[in-house]
């Protein structure tokens, strides 16, 4: 925690800012330590502040020791204790959340923070998230072996005449058996002509023989997130499911293979869908290679056409996730976690990516 303060307070210093306020629950959590719904943390260039109210004072100092704790009143305005520090460390420029304060709330700050300048800071605390330290990286492969587990599981779960909200219950109730918090986000369970929809919800359609079921999840672990998919077939596949298979699994294969240091997300993106476009299915790719990963499920940077334009370093975690989607037919997904490093990448997620034929 030290380390992500003393970074932040670097960036400060280059911004030109006497503060950072932080609201943001991810950012806060981040910065401190604190899971509880209600806080303030102010980060100086001295000891961060942490301002929380009677309900969360305990909980803010055993999970933010390296915080001061400052409590301000139940039901009361916690501008006025923050304005206190304000002025208590003589801060003229205060950074803020631009990208997540409110313009309410940014009405309030200019009434309750007289004499102060407020400078929009949208970005700076997501700047050091792209980075994830050792402590983050064991998480997130915990993360990822809970849904590895989470997959295999449901391998013996699946069968003709299950709906898909009951596999999508299954695995939200492995995961959570398992230590996750929750999942990463609302399964994706799609299945038959439904696959064809990238982001299907879980619906009441039965599953039935010879249907694609394609599977999106991830375990919400220790604050990080985990997001794996996988597409399976009940019973034996047809000729041109195997077609449509085999070309997102050579296209998946060669973007993990190549993804590295040095390039953008661009150049990494065109890896898989030159692949797909050659084999036909440019089109049938309709959404990114993928995104960042961590304490959200969806961060920077983005490996896309259109905003692909970050260069990948070192430390960076992000979902590696080709697809073809044929309307009204069906479509498949495979998905890893992967993380870059110095001599490329390394692949959080473990599940098989052959095409598992489930008979029943």
């Amino acid at each position: 925690m030290e380390q992500r303060l003393t970074r932040m307070r670097a960036l400060l210093t280059k911004q030109g800012l006497d503060a950072m306020i932080v609201l943001s629950p991810v950012n806060r959590r981040y910065l401190s330590g604190f899971t509880g719904s209600a806080g303030v943390l102010l980060v100086t260039q001295d000891q961060p502040v942490f301002l929380t109210d009677f309900r969360y004072t305990q909980q803010a100092q055993a999970q933010s020791p390296h915080c001061r704790i400052v409590e301000y009143p139940n039901g009361g305005n916690p501008n006025t204790s923050v304005f206190a520090e304000l002025q208590a460390q003589g801060v003229k420029r205060l950074g803020f959340e631009s990208d997540f304060v409110t313009y309410n709330q940014h009405r309030a700050f200019e009434q309750a923070f007289p004499g102060i300048e407020l400078v929009p800071a949208a970005g700076l605390v997501d700047e050091l998230r792209l980075y994830k330290d050792e402590s983050e990286l064991a998480i997130l492969r915990a993360a990822a072996k809970v849904a590895d587990d989470a997959f295999s599981h449901i391998l013996t779960f699946l069968k003709p005449g299950l709906t898909e909200r009951q596999v999508a219950l299954e695995l939200e109730t492995f995961m959570r058996k398992a230590g996750a918090d929750s999942s990463s986000f609302d399964i994706i369970v799609a299945s038959g002509h439904r696959s064809s929809l990238p982001h299907g919800r879980a619906s009441d359609k039965v599953l039935e023989k010879g249907d694609f079921v394609k599977m999106d999840f991830g375990a919400y672990y220790q604050g990080y997130c985990s997001d794996l998919t996988r597409t399976v077939v009940l019973g034996q596949p047809s000729d041109k499911q195997r077609e449509i298979y085999d070309t997102v699994l050579q296209a998946q294969l060669h973007a993990v293979a190549n993804i590295r240091a040095g390039m953008t997300g661009k150049e990494a993106d065109s890896l898989a869908r030159d692949i797909i476009a050659a084999k036909g299915y440019g089109d049938n790719f309709g959404h990114s290679l993928g995104h960042g990963l961590g304490m959200l499920v969806h961060e920077m940077p983005s490996l896309s056409q259109l905003r692909g334009d970050m260069v990948l370093q070192p430390g960076m975690v992000v979902t590696v996730e080709p697809g073809i989607y044929l309307p009204e037919w069906g479509g498949v997904r495979i998905e890893d976690d992967i993380v870059i490093t110095d001599n490329g990448n390394e692949v959080l997620t473990k599940s098989t990516k052959e095409l598992l034929i489930l008979e029943q």
